[in-house]
């Protein structure tokens, strides 16, 4: 690391992010820190260089867990066995990087297998835990985790302590470390709950300043160029910079903070509404550190105010309500231009927008509509199949989890909507099952191993030691029969097939802006979830495939954007279309897990056979939801009215689809409608 870390005094413009990082190695009661922001803007350098500044640590001797000789109540159960006094050994702060496909064990500790099954002790294997422990531990990508690993990383991190209860053994050992995480908010973002368990929260932004990019070029180029030069002539920085950390680190404990700065503090939690005491208390530990940093023994105002963004980035909840979404006005003129004959006159016939036709005519076939009964189809007529049109794509917002059911298929895909069994030797390891004997595949599971043969240790032995006249050497016997193999779990992605009205009505007051803006929601969290999509739409007479299926969510939202709308609702060929597409992909994948999401109001006017379209609709919404393989959404379109036909809910209701008006995918409008029913 010596050699090959670029000095963390070296970097640029990056200001908040060193405080940040230098406070939490003075202070590790602060919680560690979030880095969140783009790509190339030294996120993973800071950090690798902040390890290289720390100084060294003074451990006990012998110690797997890294214990403090000066600090016996945080000692490991191995230390206490030992004495209260125990000599020490100076060693170096580590790095330890956490990778993304870590499983359980390797974390948190196991077994040494190996150990007991030749001496038939319970010996515990440290976790990266164990290594971590008053050092740095460093996740890059941290929102990218499996959620299970992140809960086990973040318990141990805020208490302090890892505690091992597992394959009959129980252990603790101390875990004080600095947890820091690094993120691009593009590939997602990290669950509520988890993100305020990280102290501090910095977002890292390019620099804009020419000169300190100009500075940067010089620097970089100079360190790949010689970076033993280059660390020489920022080694006094270095030097000085390490000095202060430990004269900060031990003067932490005498800095006191005045009982007026902690009003101040709530103060300032209270007005930015925050959720919870976690921010009063990093506040405060980051406001002591700052002050020890600067050689102070009194915390101050400024202190406060310069720590507190970083504690408050990420807990600031917003207390005005979501505004309601705006009326499209294009669908009606304003009223000073509909008394205004000048003001008609002026405007030409290329102004008038091709959504105002689609409104008026609209509602003309709203008035006939009324004439009908409830839950019967409109009859559009011809004139519904006029120009077509082209509308823009509206705001994205966070919608609610949408994902499949467990069922038992073993997968090897990736991803994080869905969770399923997965025959990779990643995911959480959730149970042990028998292995059918000989040629074993899979991964072996020891503990359940040594389980299953354990009741048998005894009459195996008197069997072989009468045929080896005692010259046995194993402490434990296994046969074929007791192999047990692990059963793990993970988060994989799906294929979502977006079935699309593109007929007239579908213009008409901004449904399809609305429309379009709860797909390209519904592709950008695809495309945090890792997922495949591919997207139909129907109109006219007949359906087509717009996007084959694809990996790429961008090529999917542009193709969005072109999207045309005009004409009348062929809906049962948009089903046929999707169940044609979906059947296809399940002969080439047999463990797929698609959903098929449709976005229509459901007034069918277009069959492809001699059935009346409603019930040509049903009758095939019917026999496509046989298909258990496949989830099925319906998101209705239609406005809220005196008069509503309800056709989506009864095609959601053949198909067994889950059901969703627009507004409905919104996960602050679910949130809103739960807080109304307590």
């Amino acid at each position: 690391m010596k050699y090959t870390t670029y000095p963390f005094t070296a970097l640029v413009g990056q200001e908040d992010l060193q405080l940040g990082l230098l406070l939490n190695a003075i202070n590790p009661a602060i919680g560690g820190m979030l880095i969140r922001g783009e790509k190339g803007t030294a996120k993973s350098t800071a950090v690798r260089g902040l390890a290289a500044l720390l100084p060294d640590i003074k451990v006990v001797i012998g110690c797997r867990f890294s214990c403090d000789p000066a600090k016996p109540e945080d000692y490991c159960q191995d230390c206490r066995q030992k004495g209260t006094n125990p000599k020490g050994i100076f060693r170096k702060t580590r790095l330890v990087n956490l990778p993304l496909n870590v499983t359980e064990d390797r974390v948190v500790g196991g077994i040494d297998f190996s150990r007991a099954i030749t001496s038939g002790e319970t010996i515990l294997q440290p976790g990266l835990l164990a290594e971590a422990h008053r050092s740095l531990l460093y996740i890059d990508e941290v929102n990218l985790l499996d959620d299970h690993i992140a809960d086990l990383i973040l318990e141990a991190a805020a208490s302090g302590r890892n505690v091992i209860e597992r394959e009959g053994m129980s252990y603790n050992h101390p875990a004080r470390l600095i947890l820091i995480g690094t993120m691009n908010p593009e590939e997602g973002d990290l669950r509520p709950q988890l993100l305020d368990r990280f102290g501090f929260c910095i977002e890292v932004k390019s620099i804009e300043n020419i000169d300190q990019r100009v500075e940067l070029l010089l620097r970089r180029e100079a360190f790949d160029q010689d970076a033993n030069e280059f660390r020489n002539r920022y080694q006094e920085a270095s030097d000085r910079l390490q000095n202060r950390i430990e004269q900060a680190r031990q003067k932490l404990g005498t800095v006191k903070l005045p009982g007026h700065m902690r009003m101040f503090i709530s103060e300032l939690c209270t007005s930015n509404n925050v959720a919870g005491h976690r921010a009063d208390l990093v506040i405060e530990q980051a406001a002591l550190a700052l002050a020890a940093y600067e050689g102070l023994s009194l915390v101050t105002h400024v202190h406060i105010a310069r720590v507190a963004p970083m504690a408050l980035l990420h807990r600031t909840r917003d207390t005005e309500p979501p505004p309601a979404e705006e009326k499209c006005k294009e669908t009606e003129a304003p009223e000073e231009q509909k008394q205004s004959p000048q003001s008609s006159q002026e405007e030409s016939p290329q102004n008038t927008t091709q959504e105002e036709k689609t409104a008026d005519s609209e509602g003309e076939e709203d008035k006939d509509n009324k004439k009908s009964t409830k839950g019967e189809a409109p009859e559009e007529t011809p004139s519904s199949g006029g120009e077509d049109q082209v509308f823009a794509v509206g705001e994205p917002f966070k919608i609610k989890q949408i994902s499949s059911k467990k069922d038992r298929l073993t997968r090897t895909a990736s991803g994080r909507r869905s969770r399923s069994r997965i025959s990779q030797k990643q995911g959480r390891y959730i149970k042990a099952s028998p292995s059918g004997g000989a040629g074993v595949k899979g991964d072996i599971a020891l503990d359940a191993t040594i389980r299953a043969a354990a009741p048998f240790q005894l009459s195996r032995k008197k069997k072989i030691n009468t045929t080896t006249n005692g010259n046995n050497t194993l402490a434990i016997l296994l046969t074929p029969s007791d192999i047990r193999i692990k059963i793990r779990e993970k988060k994989i992605g799906n294929l979502l097939v977006f079935v699309v009205d593109g007929s007239g009505s579908m213009g008409a007051r901004g449904r399809m802006t609305a429309s379009k803006s709860a797909i390209i929601s519904l592709l950008l969290d695809a495309y945090q979830k890792r997922d495949k999509v591919c997207m139909i739409s129907f109109r006219r007479t007949e359906a087509h495939v717009n996007l084959p299926i694809t990996s790429s969510v961008e090529l999917a939202g542009k193709m969005l954007a072109e999207m045309p709308v005009g004409g009348r609702t062929p809906l049962s060929a948009g089903l046929v279309k999707s169940y044609e597409l979906v059947r296809n992909y399940l002969v080439r994948e047999p463990t797929g897990r698609p959903i098929v999401i449709i976005l229509t109001d459901g007034k069918t006017n277009v069959s492809i056979g001699e059935e009346k379209p409603v019930l040509e609709m049903q009758r095939l919404a019917t026999a496509m939801g046989q298909e258990q393989r496949i989830k099925y959404i319906v998101v209705d379109t239609e406005e809220e009215g005196l008069v509503t036909f309800d056709l989506a809910k009864k095609l959601a209701s053949a198909l067994g689809a889950e059901y969703f008006k627009t507004s409905d995918l919104q996960a602050e409008e679910l949130v809103g409608m739960i807080r109304e029913q307590r």
